[in-house]
């Protein structure tokens, strides 16, 4: 079968031919695979920078940990790969699957995932979003902030804010469910300013960050209190897109009602696990299906690989390869 194969960490996945995987044990099935969304999880496992990252064996490892694909019986459905999925034949486990439902096709269910995951996990289970809650998402314009924007407002966000570079992919988050936005100019006094005004207008009470690195500094800088009541805060740190440490002041922690946690792989419990796959991956399918959940993909070819895997796209949408 043909497959996308990573022969040494750090290098680009070759188009290459590789035999299908067999099941080593009873749980396992073999599936045809249809789409695969190519993420920033996927890129950074293979380059060995992920928390998570192990290294090619043998002959070379597939990638790709998830995608959409058909079980022997026809159906159609949304997989974890218990095998590399970016290739014409994987293995998975039916208890990591749901169902995809009509009206949403193979490169949209293989791309929404990995950003409901993203954007659903942390605002559910690690900042536990309230009807009423202000709701910033620093870093939005990217595909997984553009999830995020619209599922914090489907939870009922009061108001949602969102910050980013791309200035028309700014303005497009207005339509799609953001009240502010606030430009990310380099200027960290600009951006200061503008955080501290919508923090005064209207108290934050949820931060879901793509970004950390100096952005975060800024905004945690803007919270501090001056020792009286302060509202209920949950900082959830996602992504690390502008750097991987910051430097916190003590007193940002002792001085507001703060709550400081992450949300990624190895974050939540079993059960909350079982909730994404039960609960909020169907209801999110569904909301995308008609057509309440928006998003944006871009398809390539498998054959192209290794030309496309490093392709930078500014649009918001997500790269899938169909198969």
């Amino acid at each position: 079968m043909k497959a996308a194969v990573i022969y040494q960490k750090g290098d680009l996945p070759q188009y290459a031919d590789m035999p299908a995987p067999i099941p080593t044990n009873k749980e396992e099935i073999l599936v045809t695979v249809k789409a695969v969304a190519i993420k920033h999880v996927d890129k950074s496992r293979a380059s060995g920078n992920h928390y998570s990252s192990d290294s090619p064996e043998g002959e070379g490892r597939i990638v790709g940990g998830d995608g959409v694909c058909l079980l022997p019986n026809g159906t159609r459905v949304y997989a974890i790969g218990a095998s590399g999925m970016l290739a014409e034949q994987a293995l998975i486990e039916p208890d990591r699957t749901v169902k995809v439902p009509e009206g949403l096709s193979d490169a949209e269910a293989a791309a929404l995932p990995n950003a409901v995951i993203g954007a659903a996990m942390g605002l559910k289970f690690k900042a536990d979003v309230q009807p009423g809650d202000v709701v910033l998402i620093n870093g939005a314009t990217g595909f997984t902030g553009r999830i995020a924007v619209q599922i914090a407002k489907h939870y009922g966000a009061k108001k949602v804010i969102a910050t980013g570079r791309n200035t028309a992919s700014l303005q497009e988050l207005l339509t799609l469910g953001a009240d502010e936005v606030i430009q990310l100019t380099g200027n960290d006094e600009d951006f200061k300013t503008q955080i501290a005004r919508a923090h005064a207008i209207t108290p934050i009470d949820v931060i879901i960050d793509y970004l950390w690195g100096s952005t975060a500094e800024v905004i945690l800088s803007c919270l501090q209190g001056d020792g009286g009541f302060t509202n209920r805060i949950r900082y959830v740190s996602i992504g690390a897109m502008s750097g991987d440490f910051i430097q916190l002041s003590a007193a940002n922690l002792r001085s507001v009602n703060l709550q400081l946690s992450g949300s990624g792989l190895g974050a939540w419990t079993k059960p909350q696990v079982a909730v994404l796959f039960r609960e909020i991956l169907p209801e999110m399918f569904e909301l995308a299906a008609t057509g309440k959940l928006r998003l944006k993909t871009k398809v390539v070819a498998l054959a192209d690989i290794a030309r496309l895997w490093d392709m930078d796209i500014t649009d918001g949408s997500r790269l899938v390869v169909t198969i």
